[in-house]
């Protein structure tokens, strides 16, 4: 029997961008950012509607009572007193106004079925149907005039623009914790960042795995000026605020590394030491000519480490010594 092998290319052809077709459907569409005009008309509520206050939404229906305890042991159940002096805050905040919700629950709360009759969930705000930045643009309601500064970059911020709202992060009714705890936080940031996981994972690695540091010491995650979402003004100032030795000024500094860390070093991850992005000496003889090795000074230095004769590679302020280079030299 002769195959056609024409044929059975096309077959195979028709199948792979059939399957990569099914795959490309799965992924995360790309929608157009509408004006914030329009994301504020989504979080008005109803109309027909009036605030009640959560102690008479909760009076009326039990169905909510554990929401309702985790939330008065919140961070912004504490806010509601307003001897705080901060802004008030309460269910109706985010839900928006209440008063159709209970308007069919009993008057009187003997005779409301504490545990079977809810109240009409359908006249609040859709919440977790709205938009990203619909949903972010509620908590920004309070949290833009009364919360961190950086949140000013927010709209603009790689988050914001990929669809990510403050509920992909802050579970806010699954407990009184409002933020997820610090030993928690790689495992969140995994969840977008897959590949930030691998490089984690490599042999030489910032301890995040070892969960002594978090996503969020050296990357602000809601708004920076700065590429990366980086904290600092510049990678080395977001580097140097723990390796504080290598921030200098030096009277003989590495021009290479004045501004940013990452020309030598994956912050990540590496598999090599020092998270360096490459082996020594190649790491070096990127930029700089190799010595020659040997009495008769033919034989190139490759065998060993820079950093075995140039040891303050981050800048010195003693000159080397027998030969022109950076760092004090070893003796």
């Amino acid at each position: 029997m002769t195959v056609n092998r024409g044929m059975l290319c096309r077959v195979f052809i028709a199948v792979a961008v059939a399957v990569l077709s099914a795959a490309c459907s799965q992924l995360k569409q790309t929608k157009p950012l509408l004006p914030v005009s329009d994301y504020e008309r989504m979080i008005v509520g109803r109309f027909d509607a009036d605030y009640v206050g959560t102690d008479n939404c909760v009076a009326k229906c039990h169905a909510h009572d554990k929401i309702t305890d985790d939330f008065r042991h919140s961070v912004h159940g504490e806010q509601i007193k307003p001897g705080t002096g901060l802004p008030l805050v309460n269910c109706e905040s985010c839900h928006g106004p209440g008063s159709l919700a209970i308007m069919d629950l009993p008057e009187d709360p003997e005779l409301n079925d504490a545990r079977k009759t809810k109240c009409d969930s359908k006249t609040f705000l859709n919440i977790l149907n709205l938009p990203a930045q619909a949903q972010s643009l509620i908590c920004l309601k309070c949290h833009s005039a009364a919360s961190i500064p950086t949140l000013a970059h927010w709209n603009a911020s790689a988050h914001a623009l990929s669809d990510v709202s403050c509920l992909d992060c802050h579970k806010l009714h699954q407990g009184p914790q409002q933020k997820v705890k610090h030993e928690e936080m790689a495992e969140l940031c995994y969840g977008c960042h897959p590949q930030v996981r691998i490089e984690n994972n490599l042999y030489s690695h910032h301890p995040l795995v070892e969960k002594k540091m978090a996503c969020a010491d050296c990357h602000d995650v809601h708004g920076s000026t700065q590429e990366s979402l980086l904290k600092g003004d510049t990678p080395k100032e977001t580097c140097t605020k723990c390796h504080m030795e290598k921030q200098g000024p030096f009277v003989f500094e590495h021009g290479d590394v004045t501004e940013n860390c990452n020309n030598c070093h994956s912050p990540h991850g590496s598999t090599n030491n020092q998270l360096l992005n490459t082996t020594m000496p190649f790491l070096c003889l990127q930029c700089h000519a190799g010595h020659m090795a040997g009495t008769t000074g033919t034989k190139q230095l490759f065998s060993n480490r820079c950093t075995d004769c140039h040891s303050q590679i981050h800048g010195s302020d003693i000159p080397s010594t027998g030969v022109t280079g950076l760092g004090t030299m070893r003796q």
